[in-house]
Formats: C-alpha cells, structure tokens, sequence
C-alpha cells in the first residue's frame, strides 16, 4: 500500500505550491470521504479544462497552470489525494481522436495520431478502487457544451466528451465511480503505481517535431476553442 502514497517527481506534494493549497482548504483534517469529494471537486471545477505543455508534467505545474486535461488532471488529483493519505494508482489507456473533435479541429486534428494516450486514477475508498474519471472538465465548461448541443440526450463524443448520457453524465462523486470520457476508449494499458511509470512506457504518438508543434502553437488553438465555448 505504501507504494500508493508515495511522493514521485510528478506527485510532488512536498512542493511549495500545493501544501499551502491543501492546508487553506483543510483537507488533511475531514473525514475519507470530505477528503475525497473536495479534492475531487476543486479539481474538476477549480482547475479548468484545457491543454497544457505535455502530459508528464508535476502537479505544481498543473496547479499553477490553472488547468489541465484528462492525464494532467489525474496528476494533480493524484498529487493532492496522496498528500492527505488517500492511496491511489493510475489506469492508462488510449481514446479514439474523435472524442478531441471541435477542441481539435482542422488541419491539426487531421495531423493528430488517431488514438491518443488517457488515463483516469483509482482510489481505494472503504476497501474498493474506484474509478475516477469525470474531474476532466469544469462544470461551466461542459454547461456551455450541453447549452450548445441542447437537442443531444444520449451518446456524445467530441469537444472532450465521451459518454452514452451526455445530458447527465456520472460527473458527481458519491463515492462511486465517476466518468465523462469513458466510452472514446480503445486500448487498455492496465494500472500503475504512479504517473511517473506510465509516462515513461506510454507516450502521445507524436514525432519530436510534432511535439514541438503541440506545444508552442496546436495546444494554444485548443485552449482557445475551449475557452469560446466557455463563455458561450
């Protein structure tokens, strides 16, 4: 279990940035499960959806950044639960493109490899892991997702979505499962300890010139789109 709580170079809990986060919120002091839905929520809503440099990036970074998408996120998350005593691992995946669609558009998203590396992160909650996947996107972000595409009631995939119920997705932890990008998965990579081990076997398809690319010009195009739909 211990190997679940552990301190990594991407779950740097220890940083200067994040104690002073989790001490202001006093997380260390509830209960399992208030330790766990705050964390969750200020995660999911606190830090918005949006694309960052790269996918192993530590948790200061993702906190200072602001925001972040499925994998930075789950660092974060990671990050934060570990630090108050809450073990948890990381699940990786890939999810198909298209579930990118309308963050992704155009000629970058003609350029983008077709499946692209995921992940969400299992706690261990009363003796059972659970899957936590629906901290991706902010609420006032997928609120202007489900405004703009009001006549969809059932199965959605694009702008980071990926569900069979999309006017109600399981976003809301209570103390269950939760998951928003779950039905775009292809490949199941299995469960590892740490982000810092997924990462190091599982990368994004790009070349070294592609991932130049992503960092200093596509990802900034997504944030924009992201952002547009956010203010509706």
């Amino acid at each position: 279990m211990s190997a679940y709580l552990k301190e990594t170079e991407l779950l740097n809990y220890s940083h200067p940035l994040i104690r002073p986060v989790i001490h202001s919120r006093q997380w260390d002091h509830m209960s399992r499960k208030e330790q766990i839905l705050g964390i969750y929520n200020y995660v999911r809503d606190e830090i918005l959806f949006g694309y960052n440099r790269a996918d192993d990036i530590p948790a200061s970074e993702v906190l200072q950044n602001g925001y972040g998408q499925c994998n930075t996120k789950g660092v974060l998350f990671m990050a934060l639960l570990r630090a108050v005593g809450v073990p948890c691992r990381m699940h990786g995946f890939t999810i198909d493109k298209k579930l990118q669609k309308g963050a992704m558009k155009g000629w970058y998203y003609q350029l983008s490899p077709r499946e692209i590396v995921h992940s969400w992160v299992e706690v261990l909650y009363e003796g059972k892991w659970l899957n936590i996947e629906g901290f991706i996107l902010d609420i006032p972000y997928l609120t202007k997702l489900q405004q703009k595409f009001e006549q969809c009631t059932g199965s959605f995939c694009g702008y980071g979505v990926a569900t069979d119920n999309f006017q109600n997705p399981e976003i809301y932890w209570n103390e269950d499962d939760t998951y928003v990008q779950k039905e775009g998965i292809v490949q199941d990579f299995g469960i590892y300890d740490s982000p810092d081990a997924f990462f190091s076997v599982h990368q994004q398809g790009l070349s070294p010139f592609r991932k130049t690319i992503y960092s200093w010009v596509v990802r900034h195009l997504m944030n924009r789109n992201v952002d547009r739909i956010r203010q509706g």
